[in-house]
């Protein structure tokens, strides 16, 4: 083909401002090109098979394949082999009328702009020629290096490997009536995570298979040749059959090769044009083939085996990734660039295709551009104990209320890999029923039920936030000791939910079992540097770690929690029985301030307490009665909403959607934490304490967990950590002297 340049092309639509290259009209233009497949008013091609259709499916892909390259090429960085080498299968999607359309893999985000550029989207974001999306690419306020829930007409952020499986499903599970295909690397396929939750997935959720997953098999990972390279089709096949696929589809470039390449992996961009319409052809066929059979109720996986790099700059794995010496001023970008040039008109034709399929852009069409409707769920039945009374397990309180939840929204999940039972939530069970294709009244398992229970943290997590993405509510329960396995799909939802451009539930967990219960259990089950990564957490702005002291407490966090909007919520709270110290107005207030007093006495000299958590209060209030026999006062502040004690200035909470500041004002923060000393206490990471002892002026220590152990209860666990009534004290005394 003969590249011409852009100012020798005459009649150039708007849009192509910024292509830097225009090539001659391919053969056939006239007969296949000379109108849209998808006709006005229609969403979709008429058939796979017809020649107009396969033809500009063509068309499509080597657009995809010209834009994802250009574009990257403009900043020398980004990532264009993986989506060049499935370019087929994405444009087969689209002009099947489905675009829906997730990635697992980040790096694909390039090409996915490109979609988004073509059908229209981006121009809510003021995208509307080449060069802008040029201009944009890789830039804050624009298409950053990987997908993030700011793109109009992108379902779902994609970065670290092993996600995006879990928007698919959450997203099939919301709207039965949809596809919801998304792109899996086979470099991603290492990751453990992907196939063995969807088998979960699909144990619990027999009838709902309307996700396909798109393995793009092309021989490669990020930078060497994927795990997965040298397995046979057969192989391959067997493979997705095992782990209980009841549809494989599988097209193979290497079939239509008439150029002798050598390997197993082939370039169909190298194909006489007469064999690249063929592999079109298959792959059109192939897509529409798996598309019904998943709608159609069968569990589906469509695979397309080609070289990574098809079409681009380089082949295998150096085409994964631009470098600086990647310019488009360089001779292989150039030579790469030409070759894919189409003509003026084959670019209008791409873009009316891509406008057309599926009613229209993306940014208006797919199921995150509007909100989930949600069932009005009323004021929660709290209950409110006496203060001083009985003592009650929090985490039982509040799993009450979450079986009330569950039963006035039918679409809210449970998730919990570890047991309900074992955090002191059976009523949860009791309410709303684990999913579980065995019927059975004795372990409260039912086939329709709303608590899903696969043995993997990261499955627990990764629907629950998967599903508050797309607009239901949620609960993830986990023992805080395991959550971190689940913590990376968390953290990109929340992160996403902080620039998401419409409203969603926030993402809200329950840790449990906490540190300083599980002293039989030894170190395993002793991990509470979690906190640590939710007090780096607070920054970002959206999220808001509650340590509700008592049973009391945790149903105004839950119900609190309930009524925010694009936030992650992290409540920690003990499973024992423990003394009920708060009422629920105290609660209400310190969730808006950060912190409530719970017991004060006046001294000729004053230590403050400030105390995260529930059984970290037990020592606290003992060494406070010894320092009153000793004419020492001591306040005792119970840190319910740490977040709330942060200075306006130290989180990125005004940059976020649904921004919430109302952080404590100084003055109030003197009324809570000024005295002549203060020791700052948590069975947790010391970092959770920062927002304090950022503030405070007056003399002050930190008392913390430092390491698991076995011991035969929680007060000697907690004595091996430092956190006993005698270490507070005898440190009280030092610093008020």
């Amino acid at each position: 083909m003969t590249a011409i340049s852009a100012k020798a092309s005459s009649a150039l639509p708007n849009f192509s401002e910024g292509i830097q290259y225009f090539g001659e009209v391919l053969p056939d233009f006239e007969t296949y090109g000379a109108t849209p497949a998808i006709e006005s008013g229609k969403i979709a091609i008429a058939s796979p098979t017809e020649p107009n259709a396969v033809y500009q499916t063509l068309l499509a892909a080597d657009a995809l394949r010209y834009l994802t390259l250009q574009v990257t090429a403009s900043k020398a960085s980004g990532h264009p082999g993986g989506f060049a080498s499935q370019a087929e299968a994405y444009a087969s999607l689209v002009m099947l009328g489905y675009k829906n359309i997730i990635t697992e893999v980040g790096h694909h985000a390039p090409g996915f702009y490109s979609a988004m550029f073509l059908d229209r989207s981006l121009e809510d974001m003021g995208i509307f020629t080449v060069q802008e999306l040029r201009d944009r690419f890789r830039e804050k306020h624009g298409l950053l290096g990987h997908l993030s829930g700011f793109i109009p007409g992108i379902l779902a952020p994609a970065g670290p490997l092993g996600q995006g499986q879990h928007f698919a499903m959450a997203a099939a599970l919301l709207h039965k009536d949809k596809l919801f295909p998304f792109t899996v690397g086979d470099g991603g396929l290492g990751e453990p995570y992907i196939v063995s939750a969807i088998a979960h997935f699909h144990t619990a959720y027999p009838a709902v298979t309307n996700f396909l997953p798109v393995l793009v098999w092309n021989g490669y990972s990020q930078e060497h040749h994927s795990m997965v390279s040298l397995k046979t089709n057969e192989q391959m096949q067997a493979y997705w059959q095992g782990n209980g696929f009841d549809e494989v589809v599988l097209v193979d470039a290497k079939d239509f090769d008439d150029q002798n390449q050598p390997g197993d992996y082939v370039d169909s961009t190298a194909f006489s044009f007469e064999k690249r319409l063929a592999f079109t052809q298959a792959v059109l066929s192939g897509v529409d083939k798996a598309a019904r059979s998943a709608l159609g109720g069968k569990l589906t996986v469509f695979i397309i085996k080609q070289l990574k790099g098809a079409g681009v700059h380089a082949r295998g794995a150096k085409s994964h990734n631009l470098y600086p010496k990647d310019t488009l001023d360089a001779p292989h970008i150039v030579t790469a660039l030409q070759t894919r040039a189409l003509s003026a008109e084959a670019w209008q034709l791409v873009r009316t295709n891509a406008e057309r399929a599926g009613g229209g852009p993306a940014a208006k069409t797919v199921v995150t551009e509007f909100e989930f409707p949600l069932p009005e769920l009323g004021e929660l039945p709290l209950e409110e104990y006496a203060v001083g009374g009985e003592p009650k397990v929090s985490t039982t309180a509040m799993g009450r209320l979450v079986g009330v939840v569950g039963n006035k929204d039918r679409n809210f999940l449970v998730t919990n890999a570890d047991g309900n039972e074992a955090s002191g939530i059976a009523n949860i069970n009791q309410a709303l029923k684990i999913i579980h294709p065995t019927t059975d009244d004795l372990y409260n398992q039912a086939p329709n039920g709303q608590v899903y229970e696969p043995l993997s943290e990261d499955a627990c997590a990764g629907l629950a936030a998967g599903l508050a993405l797309m607009g239901a509510r949620t609960l993830w329960c986990s023992y805080e000791s395991f959550a971190i396995n689940g913590l990376p799909i968390w953290q990109t939802v929340t992160q996403a939910m902080a620039e998401l451009r419409r409203q969603t539930p926030s993402t809200i967990t329950l840790f449990t079992a906490g540190a300083l219960e599980q002293g039989r259990n030894g170190w395993t089950h002793q991990r509470p540097e979690i906190e640590a990564y939710f007090a780096s957490l607070m920054r970002n702005g959206n999220v808001f770690p509650l340590f509700p002291p008592d049973a009391n407490s945790i149903q105004a966090c839950y119900e609190w929690a309930l009524k925010t909007k694009n936030k992650g919520i992290v409540i920690t709270a003990s499973k024992s029985p423990l003394p009920i110290r708060t009422t629920l107005e105290q609660t209400r207030q310190g969730l808006r301030d950060g912190a409530v007093l719970l017991h004060e006495v006046a001294g000729d000299r004053q230590v403050v307490f400030a105390v995260i958590g529930d059984l970290t209060l037990m020592p606290v209030f003992e060494a406070a009665a010894f320092l009153e026999t000793e004419g020492i006062g001591a306040k005792i502040v119970s840190v319910i909403n740490p977040r709330q004690l942060y200075r306006s200035h130290d989180t990125a909470w005004d940059t976020c959607s649904e921004p919430e500041g109302g952080f404590l004002d100084d003055a109030k923060f003197a009324e809570l934490f000024d005295g002549d000393a203060l020791i700052a206490v948590t069975g947790g990471a010391a970092g959770m304490l920062e927002p304090i002892l950022l503030r405070s002026t007056a003399k002050r220590d930190t008392f913390a967990w430092k390491r698991g152990e076995t011991t035969a209860s929680a007060g000697e666990l907690m004595a091996f950590n430092g956190l006993t009534a005698e270490a507070l004290t005898k440190r009280a005394i030092e610093l008020v002297h």
